[in-house]
């Protein structure tokens, strides 16, 4: 009986711990009202679709024959692209969004996060802005989105930036804290309840390949945009149904000229995947950026401007060029 004891004590010793730890920890879901007041402010503006609202931030001149659309990576935010668009807008129509399932847009009535329910997002999205042909930007999982997009309507994309994207099977080196406890199954309950600020800040300085660039308002910012009603279940949902390098072998298919940008310092994907676009992607440019991380776009966005502005002005397709 005393294997019995042992058993039980350790089983209350257990819950008391994990029970001490939601009470500490417990964070309530925030509502949208407050999070827009913060994060939703000019230019943001919303946009009904597929029963969401979805936040939106469309600035520049409306004469732009090619806006660029700027998809984030998971767990992220349209404010991640804030440097570059603020810089292009003066130039370019540039349309930032939050996808379905994280940022102020928040889940998805239909619960599903697979790529091809992001990519026909997307193209909704375009019609619903009645944009006919736009230069897609896409950041790991907005990265993967954007170029299946680009394979499934390619009249609808003039070129394609890849930034340290997903799509090959994955080369991990290191996944963020908060993306390990979203993928523990077992750990659900509690992590739907509870969100360590510490924990996001630890994830968030992970993917910068300076951590003093994970500065205390960006850490605030992806931290109140998780709590985001729904937005943690949303996260769980997106792990469950993610297929990591499922449809690589569809990356034979991107016919657009293409730049990949990739920070040197990606402790979440290798480097080594910026060459594999570039060794199956007709026409890419390949640009490794020293000392960035796995957001490089939003940890130096001077710095990762210059290669895309080179990239944006070169001449485009041919009408023969393009895909019939």
């Amino acid at each position: 009986m005393k294997w019995f004891k042992r058993l039980w004590w350790t089983a209350v010793l257990f819950a008391i711990g994990l029970a001490a730890v939601v009470f500490t920890t417990w964070e309530p879901d925030r509502q949208l009202g407050a999070l827009v007041a913060r994060w939703g402010a000019d230019p943001s503006t919303f946009l009904e679709m597929d029963g969401m609202q979805v936040h939106v931030r469309d600035t520049g001149p409306r004469d732009d024959p090619h806006p660029l659309v700027l998809l984030h990576g998971m767990s992220s935010s349209l404010h991640t692209y804030e440097g570059w668009q603020q810089s292009l807008q003066t130039e370019r129509r540039v349309i930032s969004v939050d996808l379905p399932g994280f940022g102020l847009t928040g889940p998805s009535p239909q619960g599903d996060y697979r790529i091809d329910a992001y990519t026909r997002f997307v193209l909704r999205l375009l019609d619903a802005l009645q944009l006919k042909q736009v230069v897609l930007v896409g950041n790991a999982l907005g990265g993967e989105v954007a170029w299946q997009t680009a394979v499934l309507a390619p009249d609808r994309v003039e070129r394609l930036v890849l930034i340290d994207s997903d799509g090959y099977q994955p080369s991990v080196l290191s996944m963020p804290i908060a993306f390990q406890v979203a993928s523990s199954r077992w750990l659900r309950w509690v992590s739907e309840r509870i969100l360590p600020k510490s924990l996001v800040a630890a994830s968030v300085r992970s993917v910068f390949g300076d951590p003093k660039r994970a500065t205390p308002d960006k850490i605030d910012r992806y931290f109140e945009l998780a709590l985001r009603v729904g937005n943690r279940r949303a996260l769980f949902q997106r792990m469950d149904q993610a297929q990591f390098g499922s449809n690589a072998a569809l990356i034979r298919r991107v016919q657009q000229p293409t730049l990949v940008l990739w920070g040197d310092k990606d402790e979440m994907i290798s480097p080594d995947q910026g060459q594999l676009f570039c060794r199956d992607i007709a026409d890419c440019t390949l640009v490794m950026l020293p000392g960035l991380g796995h957001l490089p776009q939003e940890e130096d966005p001077r710095a990762t401007l210059l290669p895309l502005r080179e990239f944006l002005a070169r001449p485009g397709r041919r009408p023969a060029d393009q895909p019939s």
